[in-house]
């Protein structure tokens, strides 16, 4: 399988390609990373250094891509934080080439916004480019609960309200939806959800709910869900290794004690997650 990720990276931690590039690699995935932005450090710390890549510069790399003639072999276009709205258009495009020289070729969206304790954190115009245009030309997109609100106009909060704004989701374009950080009032005590949901059916899958916020979690899920899923069809079996993989690399960076993820520590729980919870199917 190969994968053109579009995404930011810094030097220090992992977020972006920084978080999402590793961890497909090690479950065999041939990655091919186009930088948007070169950070010294995610922006979380409130401090940073480094630049946005121009949208024409990003976008000549992509040429450079396809120049080479692998543009036929590209089986995944995945993309998460857009920091300027020039590269929704670089994005957009590629999609629409690569889709063309292969028409097997799915296209993942991390529609990164915010969450509900933050609310938004990126430029205004950035979530209604991503409801407008980004997300009705996806396959697959990988919202938090937050972010499937935006861009249905609706509060889900409930399993039955959750399903619905995915239903809703759906209708815009992309066939798959998963939903990360699921939190609804009648939940296990002490868990936290991801819900699943394609043409053949929806599944969730509860995990301990672990106390700590780490940046790029969301990017190894989103590649993660996407790269097993498009191996194998199975979105209850890729929700299941992604659920297993992702908790074990945070549990892992919580007993470290550090801020950054512990990416290369948790390596095994990539290749050989552990299969530890039971998904179950909604619908």
């Amino acid at each position: 399988m190969k994968v053109l990720s579009i995404q930011s990276a810094v030097a220090y931690g992992h977020v972006g390609n920084s978080a999402a590039v590793f961890p497909l690699q090690r479950i065999g995935v041939e990655v091919m990373p186009v930088y948007t932005v070169t950070f010294s450090n995610h922006t979380g710390y409130g401090a940073w250094r480094g630049s946005l890549i121009s949208s024409d510069d990003v976008r000549e790399v992509i040429t450079g891509i396809e120049e080479r003639g692998v543009f036929p072999h590209i089986d995944v276009i995945l993309s998460g934080y857009q920091g300027s709205e020039g590269i929704a258009d670089v994005i957009l495009d590629a999609v629409a080439r690569i889709k063309t020289a292969n028409p097997a070729a799915i296209y993942a969206c991390d529609p990164v916004m915010g969450n509900a304790k933050s609310g938004c954190f990126v430029a205004p115009a950035i979530p209604i480019l991503l409801r407008e245009r980004v997300v009705p030309a996806a396959d697959i997109i990988t919202p938090n609960q937050f972010e499937l609100g935006y861009l249905t106009g609706t509060e889900p909060d409930t399993l039955e309200s959750t399903l619905r704004s995915v239903d809703l989701a759906r209708a815009i374009g992309p066939r798959t939806v998963l939903v990360t950080s699921v939190e609804r009032p009648d939940r296990e005590e002490g868990t936290l959800e991801m819900l699943a949901v394609t043409d053949d059916g929806a599944w969730i899958v509860a995990t301990p709910q672990l106390p700590m916020t780490a940046n790029g979690s969301g990017d190894v899920t989103a590649a993660l869900f996407t790269a097993h899923y498009r191996r194998t069809g199975d979105a209850a079996d890729a929700l299941a290794r992604t659920a297993s993989s992702v908790f074990d690399l945070l549990q892992n960076t919580l007993n470290s004690g550090e801020r950054e993820l512990q990416l290369v520590e948790s390596q095994e729980a990539y290749a050989h997650p552990r299969m530890q919870f039971a998904v179950r199917q909604v619908r």
